[in-house]
């Protein structure tokens, strides 16, 4: 199988409403990736270490955007699987296209972390705090399941060659670590004792689980991106993906060493706090080193051609996780050019979030966004 051919809808001349049969012949896992894109918007604005009049305001339209479009996709994706019962097990058979299952339970992570930090302004605390127990239950259930089902089929059942690697291939791995770092949120919540020690545990364990896994796909990556180049033009933005592992670790790592001393004793407690910093600085040196190359990459490929397509949304939620990572530096440093750095990945992140999503919806409305991908016969 060659990514140069198969992927993510990508967009074609086609012009005129969509019809619903079109749109349950076409909607993948894929589009959650817009919700994770529309939610970290929200959620890093809220965690930024400088905040401004209106900022909240504004963040909390945006995360109540992402819960709506969460649960009309989820809508339409139960509507495709009644009346469409084929499409998610051909999807499942697609070597490119299974990645993204790993992105609904992201999504719900991502809406149930925002419900948290924003979410309770509107609902209060108590249904805020049940709500994201219930979608944090969800997103890490279906999580763990995607990371364990996904690899095993690409072990035993795809066909895969050197040229098959991308980034996309971190998608099912990942939505642990976001477990992880959301997680940590609601460890005050955890009755105290036993329960609060298990969630931080599980919380850790999960990082370690995708935190591992991703490093292995990140240097298959590298070793592809120097063997076969960048390949086609609209899987480069997929490239920055990578950002997405690097990006929640050091996320996860601050924010569960903020929330260790309610669960564990001392000197634990400060070393996972201490722990935050001292593996966050690095993964964020080389994060660093990844925009940098995937920025060249991009703007390269950009001279040419990029076209419009879903991997586009590839722009939002993993430069989303280095304002959250950075920010957590920034609270457990005190040094201000993490401050500023943090400042100045939001403002990319805004403008990436509101080129995409404008693009998004324009596709959508034209009906471009919804072109029958080509699927195997299972």
């Amino acid at each position: 199988m060659s990514i140069e051919t198969r992927g993510p809808q990508a967009t074609v001349p086609v012009t005129g409403l969509p019809h619903l049969r079109q749109i349950l012949g076409t909607i993948g896992p894929n589009w959650y990736a817009s919700i994770m894109g529309t939610g970290i918007v929200a959620t890093a604005a809220a965690t930024l270490p400088v905040q401004f009049p209106g900022l909240r305001p504004a963040a909390t339209v945006v995360w109540a955007l992402a819960a709506v479009l969460l649960v009309g996709l989820t809508g339409v994706w139960v509507l495709q699987w009644i009346r469409r019962p084929g499409t998610p097990g051909r999807y499942a058979a697609d070597p490119v296209m299974a990645q993204f299952y790993g992105a609904p339970p992201m999504a719900l992570l991502t809406v149930g972390a925002g419900t948290l930090l924003l979410g309770r302004d509107v609902l209060g605390t108590g249904p805020a705090v049940a709500i994201d127990w219930t979608l944090w239950t969800v997103g890490t259930v279906a999580g763990l399941v995607c990371s364990v089902v996904i690899p095993y089929l690409m072990f035993t059942r795809y066909k895969l060659s050197a040229e098959s690697v991308f980034a996309g291939w971190l998608m099912p791995i990942v939505p642990p670590m976001v477990s992880a770092a959301t997680g940590a949120l609601l460890v005050p919540y955890a009755p105290a004792g036993q329960a609060r020690l298990s969630l931080l545990m599980a919380c850790y364990a999960m990082f370690g689980l995708s935190l591992i896994a991703s490093f292995v796909v990140i240097t298959l990556l590298w070793w592809r991106l120097t063997q076969q180049k960048t390949g086609p033009a609209n899987m480069v933005p997929t490239l920055w993906i990578v950002l997405g592992p690097l990006g929640q670790s050091i996320t996860a790592a601050n924010l569960l060493g903020g929330v260790a001393h309610l669960a564990l004793p001392a000197p634990y407690d400060t070393g996972m706090a201490v722990f935050g910093l001292v593996f966050g600085l690095p993964v964020w040196g080389f994060a660093l080193l990844w925009a940098a190359v995937a920025g060249a990459i991009t703007v390269h490929t950009a001279r040419a051609r990029l076209p419009f397509s879903l991997t586009w949304w590839s722009f939002t939620f993993p430069v989303g996780t280095m304002v959250t990572g950075t920010s957590g530096l920034a609270a457990h440093s005190q040094d201000h050019v993490f401050v500023w750095a943090a400042g100045l990945f939001y403002v990319g992140l805004v403008a990436a979030w509101v080129i995409v999503a404008i693009r998004t919806a324009r596709g959508s409305i034209l009906g471009r966004l919804f072109v029958p991908a080509a699927l195997p016969a299972t």
